[in-house]
């Protein structure tokens, strides 16, 4: 416990945030405490910018008395109807709240909020480990106090909570949803007691609003190892209520001793490659669904097995449905996913057979910038276990990744536009609007993909001139 105060008074010491609240304390006489997250990072060593004080009377009075103190270089927020403020200050957001106890109707997540006792606000919290405070009242200035045993618990890697588990999740079911992301974020167990109580009251989550749900499920996906906390989620039954999709893809069937492999864990282990390489959330999205296809397309054939052939494309028309349920944008974050999960198969078609110039034009064209993301998409859908198997498809698509590099700076690909638009055709041509444009265009890109002319304006004019003679079109 010496190693561990000392820990948090060097810590403090070196932060003028934490000594101006200890002189502000002093001077109006007022208990303040450091709580919650922030002090669950100080002692795991975890950076934070995130300080919630606790003030035993009127939070927001004091928030305006701390910025006064700093000669007003401080941005001051203050939200009457929460009974809170915020302050930014040195990259810092501190968050100013009184002492209060809550109470919740049942349909309701909504708490009746009132004016508590020290002990009172500590033990309405989620979890144990942010269930502890720093005093900063001088004569105990940074002194850890843990009525709730959070201590033992961070050190034991588990996650209780403070009050018995059902109270807790009943009153505020959004934190089963914290549950599972702090378990995933900090690679923690749940208490028996506090995992058997989400399981039973996983309905109870139907009263929280989509875009809060949505945005703990974003922080799992951007966890480390995200696998972690989507093996919870199914666990607790939590998944039924947020990504069904996803449970589709679980399990095995087996015909005439042929069996296909269980596509839920291959997804979390997709999730988890790509996580190891990459922290962009739209991509750990795109390997989360780029095989929800699989359950509507799956096949047995006896001379070839299983099959699910055409998931890539059913997947990528399921991505909007589901972006839309979850309350996700609709926007070209959508369309990014779409899209990647339409063409995660093509990369490794290529892998299989001699790759072509053309093969590979066709590729970038699609992908367009999203060409490199496409890759380590394919490259973490690799999941054998036969690691011989696993070891020659990577060099293989190596060798594809290389070629793809070569061919792009060469023909110059990336977002492709064609060289010759429509109005270009209409104008030279004398035509209007209609099917013959289109085709005219497509007949360019595909001499373009083949290699049979350039990727620019002078060879593909040209061969727009030769087309129309072709056609006994006039030109201008």
């Amino acid at each position: 416990m010496k190693a561990i105060q000392a820990h948090i008074s060097h810590f403090l010491s070196r932060n003028d945030i934490f000594s101006r609240v200890s002189d502000l304390c002093e001077l109006i006489q007022t208990d303040v405490y450091v709580v919650g997250g922030f002090v669950r990072d100080l002692l795991l060593r975890r950076p934070s910018k995130d300080i919630d004080f606790v003030v035993i009377g009127d939070g927001i009075a004091f928030s305006e008395k701390f910025v006064k103190s700093l000669g007003h270089k401080a941005e001051l927020n203050v939200f009457k109807t929460f009974g809170t403020s915020q302050v930014k200050y040195k990259g810092y957001e501190i968050e100013f709240v009184g002492a209060r106890k809550e109470s919740y109707r049942h349909d309701s997540r909504n708490p009746i909020v009132t004016a508590g006792s020290f002990e009172d606000d500590i033990k309405r919290r989620d979890f144990t480990i942010n269930a502890m405070a720093l005093s900063m009242r001088k004569h105990n200035f940074g002194s850890l106090i843990d009525i709730c045993d959070g201590l033992a618990d961070l050190e034991s890697c588990i996650l209780r909570t403070p009050l018995h588990p059902d109270k807790t999740f009943i009153d505020d079911p959004l934190r089963m949803m914290r549950a599972v992301r702090f378990a995933s974020q900090l690679g923690f167990d749940l208490f028996p007691e506090t995992f058997q109580s989400i399981k039973q009251n996983t309905s109870r989550l139907t009263i929280i609003s989509q875009e809060r749900i949505t945005d703990e499920l974003n922080k799992i996906i951007a966890t480390p190892k995200p696998s972690i906390g989507f093996k919870l989620l199914h666990d607790t039954g939590l998944i039924e209520f947020i990504l069904p999709e996803l449970l589709e893809l679980k399990g095995t069937e087996t015909v005439d001793n042929i069996s296909h492999k269980d596509n839920f864990y291959h997804t979390l282990q997709v999730l988890d490659n790509l996580a190891e390489v990459s922290d962009n959330l739209w991509l750990r999205w795109t390997a989360l669904l780029h095989d929800i296809g699989k359950p509507l397309t799956k096949k047995f054939d006896k001379k070839v097995g299983w099959s699910f052939h055409g998931h890539e494309v059913v997947g990528s028309r399921m991505v909007a449905d589901v972006f839309r349920k979850l309350k996700l944008p609709m926007n070209e974050k959508m369309r990014y996913v779409k899209k990647l999960v339409y063409l995660h198969l093509r990369p490794l078609a290529l892998t299989k057979d001699e790759v072509t110039d053309s093969a590979i034009r066709r590729l970038i064209v699609e992908a367009g910038d999203d060409i490199y993301d496409l890759l380590l998409l394919c490259k973490a859908d690799v999941t054998s276990k036969n690691q011989k198997k696993v070891k020659i498809f990577l060099n293989r698509f190596d060798a594809v990744r290389q070629k793809i590099e070569v061919v792009t700076e060469k023909d110059e690909l990336r977002n492709w536009k064609n060289p010759v638009t429509g109005e270009m055709i209409m104008e030279t041509l004398n035509l209007k609007p209609s099917r013959l444009i289109g085709e005219i265009k497509d007949e360019i890109k595909e001499a373009i993909m083949e290699g049979t002319i350039a990727n620019n304006y002078h060879e593909a004019y040209a061969l727009l001139l030769k087309i129309a003679a072709e056609k006994g079109l006039k030109t201008k």
